[in-house]
């Protein structure tokens, strides 16, 4: 990191930095309730045959969210609406507003009635192992039809958080999980006994989680509330669908790998869906708080400049965001590898969660750190390409990741689940190598296209943060207490080594960096719209 990294001077604007960290703050704080909710969840629901009908009946809806609510839907409206902005008319601003959520609004309306009619189907395709488990079969689709009206309330609540984006207000559509997370720990804590099978009171708190009137309050301040109207025929609502179609494909490879490995864990032994659960959502905790709070903030900056053409800004843009990335996800997956069983005993390791659970999730959230890094990666590259309408480059390069992830389920998944009964663990590994691959191709792409240019001062950058990563990780092991060690321990003595570590860790990685005289302006953003 030099003083020659892009420092172009911001405008008025709320920063990209500033509003990262707002975006980093809001979705801390519902990562850390995440966290407690999957904790909850844990003690409650352990890894039993009644957790994996859960999380399958949960995991479907919530991966066709993340298409529509975060993934391919925003990466296609936002560019779209800039450029209405950038035109200047209001009028019309409002008017592609109301057409497409009239259209969105209307198809998912439509999607879910037929997935709730037909969650039987969805189970067999999702989950076909569970077929030979006629109790789990049954289980997983009753909840799907419980769970899936979860698709409409939270895409629609998505569609309204990008408008905001666009329009600079990140930080009420970055807290807006929290309700659910809420909603999932009252029902686990509260609601629970009130049923028949305990079970169904996370189904029913995934469906009642409230955040759309907060979102609206504030749309109706800046006047934008949706009106929706149908109609497919609008010049706007054809020019998003043109580049949803295929980005709903490129931009979510991550997910659709996670949501195959929930297939091919249905066929593995009784916990296997749970433990792939709960690493990965350690595993997402810096890639929610930093890395799609990047790509949130990016987008609506990217596209903005690519309508203005302002080609230096953007590729400092994409420059800036790279480096951010590298900067916390290198050392975030080192310490995941390194505290992967401490994390999960110190978390996860109460009520029906058993040790051989965490042992096993433990393997499962190694492979995915390794990953981490790309997947970060993947959310601030792929932007690169949507904000100037190109969606179908990273469509061919997620089919190439997705395929290579396929072989590599079966090359890994199998030998490890017959000679070592680790099954699950195969399949961590391939989703990290294809998303290794997703990120590398990506980064090519905008390389040899002219789109992004590495800025001046990498070298010192890479040997600064490889040097910082370094004293991290021996200050880690020189620290951390044998994993036996950990379970003599009550959870209150677990959290406090655990915080302990992740301090020290923290400390010394930025003093490392600070000794070798990085300073934060070298990391200064570069101009906002």
């Amino acid at each position: 990191m030099t003083d020659n990294t892009v420092n172009t001077p911001a405008k008025k604007a709320p920063g990209l930095l500033r509003s990262s960290v707002l975006v980093g703050s809001m979705t801390m704080t519902s990562r850390v309730l995440g966290l407690l909710r999957d904790v909850v969840v844990a003690a409650f629901v352990g890894a039993t045959a009644n957790a994996d009908a859960f999380f399958v009946a949960f995991k479907i809806p919530n991966f066709l969210r993340r298409l529509f609510a975060e993934g391919a839907f925003s990466q296609a409206f936002i560019p779209v609406l800039a450029d209405y902005k950038a035109d200047g008319s209001r009028v019309a601003v409002k008017a592609l507003i109301d057409r497409v959520s009239g259209v969105l609004g209307g198809s998912l309306l439509l999607i879910t009635a037929i997935s709730m009619l037909a969650a039987p189907m969805i189970t067999m395709i999702f989950a076909p192992g569970f077929v030979s488990q006629p109790e789990k079969f049954e289980l997983t689709a009753a909840m799907i039809r419980i769970t899936f009206p979860y698709l409409l309330l939270i895409s629609m609540t998505g569609f309204c958080g990008a408008i905001l984006n666009s329009y600079g207000r990140f930080a009420v559509p970055a807290f807006t999980p929290v309700f659910l997370n809420l909603s999932l720990i009252f029902a686990a804590l509260v609601a629970a006994p009130w049923f028949e099978v305990p079970v169904f009171a996370l189904a029913w708190g995934v469906l009642f989680r409230r955040s759309h009137p907060v979102i609206v309050s504030v749309l109706y301040r800046l006047e934008l509330v949706p009106r929706p109207r149908w109609d497919t025929k609008d010049a706007g609502v054809r020019r998003i669908l043109k580049l949803m179609v295929p980005a709903l494909f490129g931009v979510s490879v991550g997910q659709i790998n996670l949501l195959l490995d929930t297939v091919l864990a249905s066929f593995l032994p009784t916990g296997s869906v749970s433990w792939l659960y709960y690493s990965d959502r350690l595993a997402e905790l810096p890639l929610g708080i930093f890395g799609i709070a990047i790509a949130t903030v990016i987008l609506p900056n990217l596209s903005a400049h690519r309508a203005a053409a302002r080609e230096s800004h953007f590729s400092g843009t994409l420059d800036w965001a790279v480096r951010w990335v590298l900067l916390i996800g290198v050392p975030s997956a080192l310490a995941l590898v390194l505290l992967a069983q401490p994390i999960l005993i110190t978390l996860f390791q109460y009520g029906k969660l058993t040790s051989n659970d965490v042992s096993m999730s433990a393997l499962s959230l190694q492979a995915y750190s390794l990953g981490l890094v790309a997947f970060m990666l993947v959310k601030v590259l792929a932007p690169g390409f949507y904000a100037r309408k190109d969606t179908a480059t990273p469509v061919k390069i997620g089919i190439i990741a997705m395929v290579a992830n396929m072989f590599m389920n079966v090359l890994l998944a199998v030998p490890l689940m017959y000679l070592w009964n680790v099954g699950h663990l195969g399949l961590a590994l391939a989703t990290s190598l294809a998303a290794i691959l997703n990120a590398g191709l990506l980064l090519r792409g905008l390389l040899r296209n002219g789109i992004y240019q590495f800025q001046p001062g990498w070298v010192s950058y890479l040997w600064r943060l490889l040097f910082a990563c370094a004293c991290m990780v021996a200050a880690i092991l020189w620290l951390v207490p044998e994993h036996g060690t950990w379970l003599g321990w009550h959870w209150q003595r677990r959290v406090g080594e655990l915080l302990l570590l992740c301090t020290v860790g923290v400390i010394v990685y930025f003093a490392a960096l600070g000794l070798l005289g990085t300073r934060m302006s070298h990391l200064r953003a570069p101009a906002t719209f």
